[in-house]
C-alpha cells in the first residue's frame, strides 16, 4: 500500500512542478515583448531597429514623407510596430509609424525638432 501511496503523491508533485516549469516559461516568453520577424524577439521593446528591417523600415518612411533623413528608430513602439524618426533639412520632425509589414500607419509630427 505504501508503495502506491508514494507513486500518488510523486505524479501529483510531478505534475504540479510540470505546470510550475510551464507557467514560468510561458511568462517569460510573454515578457520577451513582440517580435521582429527579421531579426527574432526584441528585448527591449522600445530597441533600435536593425538589419533588414532598417532598411525597409527606413525607405518605407522616407518614401511615406517624400524624403528627410532618418535620424531615430524603434522596434516594438507604443503607437506601431515600427518607427522612424525623419529630420528634413529645416530641422522639424515626424515620427513614422509603420505596421510589421513596413506599411504606414500615420505620421505624427514630432515636437523636438527646430
Amino acid at each position: 500500500m505504501s508503495r502506491t501511496i508514494r507513486w500518488i503523491v510523486g505524479g501529483v508533485l510531478g505534475g504540479a512542478a510540470i505546470a510550475a516549469g510551464a507557467a514560468a516559461l510561458s511568462a517569460a516568453t510573454a515578457f520577451a515583448g513582440p517580435a521582429d520577424a527579421h531579426s527574432g524577439p526584441v528585448a527591449d521593446p522600445e530597441a533600435a531597429i536593425t538589419g533588414d528591417a532598417l532598411a525597409s523600415a527606413s525607405a518605407a518612411a522616407l518614401a511615406a514623407v517624400g524624403g528627410g533623413t532618418v535620424t531615430q528608430t524603434e522596434v516594438g513602439d507604443e503607437e506601431s510596430y515600427y518607427e522612424v524618426e525623419v529630420t528634413f533639412a529645416d530641422g522639424h520632425q515626424v515620427d513614422v509609424q509603420l505596421d510589421e509589414n513596413f506599411a504606414l500607419v500615420t505620421t505624427i509630427p514630432d515636437g523636438d525638432g527646430g
